[in-house]
């Protein structure tokens, strides 16, 4: 890796939806020759890849808003503590642009940045703007987003908006090329059931019941490949074997790029790292947002892809096995509707965000 070329800072941490930009970025950015740190929170401290790879240090973190008064204030003191300890580290290191990813492991560096002044900007995963990244916003001189459209994103921050798009992992973008599988009246029916990182108990309750009422036509060409958690892997593995289905149940598939590429249809949660591979591959998709997710946010990805017509957004409360069933015996009674969905899908995916992302870095650093 050069040293003639400048240092940018990574500050991310805590889930994979804030993580797999920050990876993806600086896969692109060291490619180009940049030199690279990693500031993270405590739980950083077990990547793999290039993030793994990094000079990492490691920042005192908490919550924007602890719980209760005495969470309050334990949140405001680790604020405060690791806000001096990356202002001092920042005016060592002397980087000339930090990049934060949301989530509060990335605030207390973010806000050294501002105060240091240091060139900074940061990414949104998802189609509402994050409540560190709210924080965050007036702050910075760039907001990249992964969607056109970005709920809580003021008029005058609207002014700092760049559109790149979600980065996803190589191995996701290397099976893009992949065409939609045929899908006759005979072939079988590749299905994908991803839950996010911990997979979702409702998938495990509603669907092999809903496989169950497809006609026995459908039913016998379905094979189901399903992310479950490990506690209830065998009781859905029986769920399934009881009512006739062919079914694949795993807690994790480490080869998920490939699965998603081989799939007629993916049911999912709507994390950002889901739909952005989703849009990747081109795979059409219902959705089912996660409900307890902070202001809601699955449910605006799940909207926005909704809109392009890349999928279908079906609320928790409406994913019932009638309702499912009667949906999945529409679509594979009538497999162009799913060949013009994958399209849609492929066409709002953004498979050069990384690029762009890095771009946005080039440019405050020429600014």
């Amino acid at each position: 890796m050069s040293d003639t070329k400048p240092l940018v800072i990574l500050a991310a941490g805590g889930t994979g939806g804030h993580v797999f930009p920050a990876e993806s970025l600086a896969s692109e950015l060291q490619k180009r020759g940049y030199r690279l740190a990693l500031f993270t929170d405590k739980r950083g401290g077990n990547y793999s890849g290039v993030l793994g790879g990094l000079e990492t240090k490691h920042i005192s973190a908490g919550g924007v808003a602890g719980r209760g008064f005495f969470g309050k204030v334990i949140s405001a003191f680790s604020l405060a503590w690791g806000t001096f300890q990356a202002k001092r580290l920042l005016n060592k290191m002397g980087p000339r642009v930090v990049v934060g990813f949301g989530g509060y492991a990335s605030v207390p560096t973010m806000i050294a940045a501002s105060l240091g002044g240091f060139a900074s900007m940061i990414h949104e995963q998802n189609a509402v703007l994050g409540r560190a990244n709210r924080l965050l916003a007036p702050k910075v001189k760039r907001i990249c987003t992964s969607y056109q459209h970005v709920d809580f994103i003021g008029e005058v921050d609207a002014q700092k908006v760049n559109f790149t798009g979600m980065p996803v992992r190589q191995n996701v973008i290397e099976v893009r090329d992949q065409a939609y599988p045929v899908l006759d009246d005979t072939s079988a029916i590749e299905i994908l059931v991803l839950g996010g990182s911990q997979g979702a108990q409702i998938f495990s309750d509603v669907l092999p019941e809903a496989f169950a009422k497809l006609p026995p036509e459908l039913r016998s060409r379905l094979h189901i490949t399903q992310q479950c958690r490990p506690e209830v892997l065998d009781q859905t593995r029986e769920a399934y074997k009881r009512n006739g289905l062919n079914a694949t149940l795993e807690s994790f598939f480490n080869d998920v790029p490939d699965r998603l590429a081989k799939a007629h249809l993916l049911i999912a949660r709507a994390g950002a790292s889901t739909v952005a591979e989703a849009t990747t591959v081109g795979r059409p998709a219902i959705l089912v947002p996660y409900p307890y997710a902070i202001d809601d946010h699955q449910s605006r990805n799940a909207h926005a892809i909704d809109e392009v017509g890349g999928g279908w957004l079906m609320p928790q409360e409406a994913f019932k096995p009638e309702i499912l069933a009667d949906r999945l015996e529409a679509l594979f009674s009538e497999p162009r509707t799913l060949v013009n969905t994958a399209a849609a899908s492929l066409n709002a995916g953004r498979p050069d965000a990384a690029s762009h992302l890095a771009d946005a870095v080039e440019e405050l650093i020429e600014v």
